[in-house]
């Protein structure tokens, strides 16, 4: 279980990764989501490692998504 504090970081990295997608991308913002409380669930606290997470897991989805086309 995430502190409050950890659910608060975890909120604003979702939310700067996710900056620019359309609210309606509830899907990507739904893996990127994942992907953070995956890997903070697994120890990862850092800003810098939750930030690259989040930012791989958004590039993974719009790949992916590309892909689906």
């Amino acid at each position: 279980m995430l502190d409050m504090t950890s659910t608060a970081l975890l909120r604003a990295i979702h939310n700067d990764v996710c900056e620019k997608l359309s609210q309606y991308e509830t899907r990507t913002r739904t893996h990127v989501a994942y992907k953070l409380l995956e890997s903070a669930s697994s120890g990862e606290r850092s800003v810098a490692g939750l930030t690259k997470v989040g930012r791989d897991a958004l590039r993974h989805a719009a790949l992916a998504g590309r892909l689906e086309r």
